[in-house]
């Protein structure tokens, strides 16, 4: 991973273990399928799959529900410098 490409995988989660806050603060934008979604709260480029978040819905134990979805992930950093 050099500075200006993005994780293969990342979440927003802080349990996960593919949480990164250093990259979330800098800014990370995805483009599902060629369409800049703004409610991704894991996505896998190799793998080639998001994880979105359903509204406002919270499970028994307060994590947002999420769907899977298949296709192609384009993750971008928002800013110029890291």
């Amino acid at each position: 991973m050099t500075d200006d490409t993005p994780p293969d995988r990342l979440a927003t989660n802080p349990r996960s273990p593919f949480y990164n806050a250093a990259l979330l603060e800098r800014g990370v934008g995805i483009r599902f399928k060629g369409v800049e979604k703004t409610n991704v709260d894991e996505y896998c480029v190799s793998e080639g799959w998001v994880r979105l978040a359903i509204g406002k819905s919270v499970d028994r134990h307060g994590n947002a529900m999420t769907i899977k979805l298949q296709g192609t992930v384009e993750p971008y950093f928002r800013d110029t410098k890291g």
